[in-house]
């Protein structure tokens, strides 16, 4: 049988992570199964352990790229901001990247429980965390309170995302959870 193309190889790997996500979404980690992911995906379970060499391996992959989606929308929503304004802008981008699709549920629920709290940390850092830090930076907070302010936004931000989770359909909740989040940012300034 010929060799898949660089090409080819790189789409069924796509594809498969795009799979991956929805069904760690729909059915948390613990749950999925490898052979309904490819099955999905048009592979064989052959095909994913190729790409991915184990079902955390893929996990991993998936939570990183959920890390990157909801950082890329934070950046986004900030890039044309007033220094003054982007933590605000940041932070309400944050609240509603996590909370779309696969995210809350892969990063705050799974995340956690399936990677090493090490690996998971790393992963934010690299992603929202970032952001988060910047935008606290541009707010005018005294370096030497960044690491602490991090951390309490962050969980504050991420104890919101969960509340909303468990209320999707709630615009009320939404509503709520975004003037929480005002709140808390009006503390701040």
């Amino acid at each position: 049988m010929p060799r898949a193309s660089a090409a080819e190889a790189a789409e069924t790997a796509r594809r498969i992570l795009a799979v991956a996500a929805d069904h760690f979404a729909e059915h948390g980690f613990a749950a999925a199964s490898v052979d309904d992911i490819a099955r999905s995906a048009g592979v064989t379970r052959g095909a994913v352990y190729h790409h991915y060499a184990s079902k955390r391996g893929l996990f991993t992959t998936v939570a990183t790229a959920q890390q990157q989606t909801v950082a890329e929308a934070i950046a986004t929503r900030t890039e044309r901001s007033r220094p003054q304004d982007a933590l605000r802008e940041g932070s309400h981008a944050f609240l509603d990247a996590i909370t779309q699709g696969a995210a809350a549920r892969i990063l705050l629920v799974d995340g956690p429980a399936v990677l090493t709290w090490e690996d998971w940390r790393r992963m934010d850092a690299a992603g929202p965390e970032t952001e988060l830090r910047a935008g606290l930076a541009e707010a005018g907070i005294a370096p030497e309170l960044i690491d602490a302010m991090t951390a309490a936004l962050s969980g504050a931000m991420n104890e919101l995302a969960l509340l909303l989770t468990r209320n999707p359909q709630d615009a009320a909740a939404r509503a709520q959870a975004h003037e929480a989040l005002d709140t808390l940012l009006d503390g701040i300034r």
